[in-house]
């Protein structure tokens, strides 16, 4: 489990992406004792997401590439220019791990685990004819005091006849859908699967599950057949 990138093998019609799967450190980074309160918090990772996302390429027989770094580390779900690609503010407080990074410990990152995940997700879209790239994302139910009632937000950025059709399906299977909430594929919040999905043609859509929703085996057994059947 040392690889930055876990790919899961399928070759069915869509191939999906899990950038913010994992909340692992990996060696020889380790949690400074200042930053134990991001731990298991949507800050270090998606909650819900790996199971989500492996629970989706199993029941679809379809290829799934799923990051295997904490968000923290560095965040592959953001162009190299941006902000937050190391971030280091959260809940309004310094993150330990991201201050005063030089210049070669950003590249190192970036060489380590940033640009091997990028490299197997574009392996895996380069072996496939799958014409979808779907990404899977986990949202916290409160953010920064905030609270968010929908359940599932479709992002898109270039596909929205797509992005709609899907948030059809959900609607009429009963789930509280909405487009481009609680973040905007047209802001660039959809990234990395636009990213690979314009280099080869391919459609890019990227849904956001509320993560106590997400958290829960039955909540995403249900979903994962309603998305399966509307994808494949």
């Amino acid at each position: 489990m040392d690889r930055p990138a876990i790919t899961l093998p399928g070759n069915g019609p869509v191939v999906f992406t899990c950038e913010h799967a994992s909340e692992r450190m990996p060696s020889p980074l380790q949690w400074p004792a200042a930053d134990a309160h991001l731990v298991g918090t949507h800050w270090a990772y998606d909650l819900g997401a790996w199971e989500l996302t492996e629970e989706l390429s199993e029941a679809s027989q379809c290829a799934a590439v799923l990051a295997n770094f904490s968000r923290l580390v560095v965040d592959p779900n953001r162009p190299l220019d941006s902000p937050t690609l190391f971030r280091n503010i959260a809940e309004g407080q310094p993150v330990v791990l991201n201050q005063d990074l030089s210049a070669a410990d950003r590249e190192l990152r970036i060489a380590e685990f940033y640009r091997p995940y990028h490299d197997a997700v574009d392996r895996a879209v380069a072996q496939s004819s799958a014409p979808q790239l779907f990404s899977v994302h986990t949202f916290t139910p409160v953010y920064e005091g905030q609270p968010r009632s929908m359940e599932i937000g479709v992002l898109f950025d270039r596909h929205e006849a797509e992005a709609r059709a899907l948030a059809d399906a959900l609607s009429a299977a009963g789930y509280g859908v909405a487009l481009n909430e609680p973040y905007s594929g047209k802001e660039g919040l959809i990234y990395s699967v636009d990213l690979h999905a314009q280099k080869y043609g391919r459609v890019a859509l990227e849904i956001e599950v509320r993560q106590d929703l997400a958290v829960d085996p039955a909540y995403r057994k249900r979903l994962v057949a309603v998305l399966v059947q509307h994808l494949t």
